[in-house]
């Protein structure tokens, strides 16, 4: 199993674990809460098939990464992301990151640069700005986020049974894009991740990364259901794909915050569109 330990002397380090699969120009995939590299299994078939090498990796704290006390928050994120990335020795690789992964992907860009990176993919990421303050009207109340962590402390288990119903809109899907079995599976994976890291990365989400967007000198896409109900479309995708110099923005019509199982061939279709793009007009 390829774990990389991972040593720091501002957070607590962490074996993370990672997958490497195929050949051809690198694509990394950073999964979102309270997920792991899993979560990608209908997007790896597609990747692999259009001759892409493939690294996906568990976030610490999640599936098969070590699971520490502290350290969930982005600048550690990111930079975790940073080690894995110096590790494998990566050129010219594009980025892609879902939810959570969004927020990895804007801070890694934003603290270490574009060295490399051909293209990044953000999908349902929760950048710019979740959190509604002064000079952001736009996000949303902080007491969202007070009543999530609430509910994550007193029982998580319940917590994840209600976030996955949001998570797939399970009222329109179940039976249809998504199975029983399937968002059993998600729960899962979520009960499995650290306690304390389910709780804390919470606050994670509305860290502010405006100025991390507006530093991006690649090319990006943005894909964002418009029924997403755990990351509203018009308090994160549209907002970043308007921030980012040249993003693109793709709208998936009906779709809920977990588009890359219910909506896999959209979704799909457009990441192979946008990274044979960049591999080939914007070097």
């Amino acid at each position: 199993m390829p774990l990389l330990r991972i040593e720091s002397a501002q957070w607590p380090g962490v074996d993370l674990y990672y997958e490497d699969h195929g050949s051809g120009s690198p694509v990394v995939l950073i999964h979102g809460y309270p997920l792991s590299s899993q979560s990608w299994e209908r997007q790896l078939p597609a990747l692999l098939g259009a001759g892409y090498r493939v690294i996906a990796y568990d976030r610490r704290g999640f599936g098969r990464s070590s699971q520490p006390a502290a350290g969930y928050h982005y600048d550690a994120l990111a930079a975790d992301l940073h080690q894995l990335l110096g590790h494998l020795q990566l050129r010219e690789f594009a980025l892609v990151g879902c939810s959570m992964g969004g927020g990895e992907i804007a801070r890694f860009l934003g603290r270490y640069g574009s060295s490399g990176v051909t293209g990044a993919v953000i999908i349902g990421g929760i950048p710019p700005c979740l959190a509604k303050t002064f000079d952001n009207p736009d996000g949303v109340d902080v007491a969202v986020f007070e009543s999530i962590e609430k509910a994550v402390a007193t029982d998580r288990y319940v917590f994840f049974a209600e976030f996955f119903r949001s998570f797939y809109n399970t009222d329109l899907f179940l039976g249809k894009r998504v199975s029983d079995r399937v968002v059993q599976a998600s729960w899962n994976v979520a009960a499995a991740a650290s306690s304390m890291a389910t709780l804390a990365c919470v606050a994670a989400w509305h860290e502010d990364f405006r100025a991390d967007l507006a530093s991006i000198d690649v090319p990006v896409l943005v894909i964002h259901g418009d029924d997403d109900r755990v990351v509203p479309l018009a308090a994160a995708g549209q907002r970043t794909a308007r921030l980012v110099k040249g993003a693109r923005l793709h709208v998936v019509k009906g779709g809920p915050h977990g588009v890359i199982w219910t909506h896999a061939e959209e979704v799909n279709a457009e990441l192979l569109r946008f990274l044979g793009k960049s591999a080939t007009t914007f070097q």
